[in-house]
């Protein structure tokens, strides 16, 4: 039987996280959506993701922000066919509320990541950009932003 696209994402984040960054299993993020434009993704407020005000943790609100700016980049280039080295290089964010449930991260930056992924093919040189996630609480807030963070995404192809 064959797993849907999302699925089998889920699964590669799973196993990512198991095997290679324990901090994103133990967040417990599941894939909503992805394309080649945007990927949104939820870690559920529970025990493991928040604090003492029982919102969610900004650790945890960090770790969001990774997988959501970096698992689009992962995908694309797998997409390509090709490896890269994938890191962040500076992070800033603004808490606008308190997450007081399960929350949803949106990077919306699909194109920007795409030129990154061929500019970085075309010279094999390290190519760094900022790239934008929103934070939002949907079953408390709607579309209102909790948080916003802004990641520089350092690709490059690797051989």
């Amino acid at each position: 039987m064959f797993s849907s696209p999302l699925a089998r994402a889920n699964q590669h984040l799973s196993l990512f996280g198991f095997l290679k960054v324990p901090m994103i299993g133990w967040c417990r993020p599941k894939i909503l959506a992805i394309d080649d434009q945007h990927v949104q993704m939820r870690i559920p407020l529970g025990r493991r993701t928040k604090n003492h005000l029982n919102s969610m943790y900004f650790g945890a609100l960090a770790v969001g922000a990774d997988v959501a700016g970096g698992f689009l980049a992962m995908a694309m280039a797998e997409q390509h066919g090709i490896k890269i080295s994938l890191a962040f290089k500076a992070v800033t964010a603004d808490f606008h509320k308190r997450p007081e449930d399960d929350v949803i991260f949106t990077c919306l930056d699909g194109q920007k990541i795409q030129a990154m992924i061929s500019e970085t093919i075309e010279t094999g040189e390290r190519v760094n950009q900022p790239v934008t996630i929103v934070a939002t609480c949907p079953t408390l807030h709607g579309d209102e932003p909790m948080a916003t963070f802004e990641l520089t995404l350092s690709l490059k192809q690797i051989s």
